[in-house]
């Protein structure tokens, strides 16, 4: 195991070229490298003499000994023994005692929940089977996010339905059919806007995206009670693709 230097940058940046397999683990108090192998461990926690990387050192939120990345059958697993979860990426949470969760190849930032709204930072990078880090493209054009296409009255039906999305509140929830089709007729008297055809618009959206391959759209991904876990994934992705932007508000006024 070797320590990471002081100065050590971001690893989403890339790492320095190394053996597949090889795993760099940081965080704002240093880190360490190990190569690949059985029985390898990086501890991670609280408690500094006792880990190999230490994270929320002035937090007793964080655990002593939160938890540790361990390489077994060709993969790094990452497993908790703190009392607090650990949050990967697209919100998915590790318990302790619950199964490891194995890394893939590249970079993924991880976090825990500390004291008054903190979150403490743990970058991983596990080098891929090129061993080389990602090569800069500072002229490469950007690649542009998909965009869905939707007809007039499916947008706007989606931005009245979707609009504490756009206005970033906190624990957004889509207005109700009958909600949405009262705005909705007031900003279009002369259109027939019923609670039925606003759900109809919306369920067609959020079936002709399913079909393309957006996961957590259908009844039997999300599994019951479902609840608004349908819609709710729908306008995430419609925002995330910035297929509905806040700028869309406008259409309301």
């Amino acid at each position: 195991m070797e320590r990471l230097p002081p100065n050590q940058a971001s690893l989403s940046r890339g790492v320095p070229d190394a053996k597949p397999g090889t795993i760099f683990v940081l965080s704002v108090a240093g880190g360490v490298s190990l190569d690949a192998g059985p029985h390898r461990t990086i501890l991670f926690g609280r408690n500094r003499p006792e880990v190999h990387v230490c994270i929320g050192e002035d937090d007793p939120r964080v655990s002593r000994m939160h938890g540790s990345i361990s390489h077994r059958s060709g993969q790094w697993y990452v497993a908790v023994t703190g009392r607090l979860p650990v949050r990967f990426p697209r919100q998915r949470t590790l318990f302790a005692g619950e199964d490891p969760i194995p890394l893939a190849a590249g970079y993924t930032p991880l976090f825990v929940q500390g004291s008054s709204g903190r979150e403490h930072l743990l970058e991983v990078y596990v080098v891929g089977d090129s061993g080389t880090r990602p090569v800069p493209r500072p002229r490469e054009s950007t690649h542009p996010p998909r965009v869905w296409q939707l007809s007039p009255a499916e947008k706007l039906a989606l931005i009245v339905v979707g609009q504490r999305y756009l206005l970033h509140d906190l624990h957004p929830l889509p207005l109700s059919w009958r909600q949405a089709a009262d705005q909705l007729a007031e900003l279009q008297p002369t259109e027939s806007w019923t609670a039925k055809r606003v759900e109809h618009l919306v369920s067609n959206v959020r079936s002709r995206l399913s079909r393309d391959g957006v996961p957590g759209l259908t009844r039997e991904e999300v599994g019951e009670p479902v609840g608004n876990a349908l819609n709710d994934n729908m306008f995430r992705e419609l925002l995330l693709s910035t297929t509905l932007v806040p700028a869309d508000l406008d259409l309301l006024d």
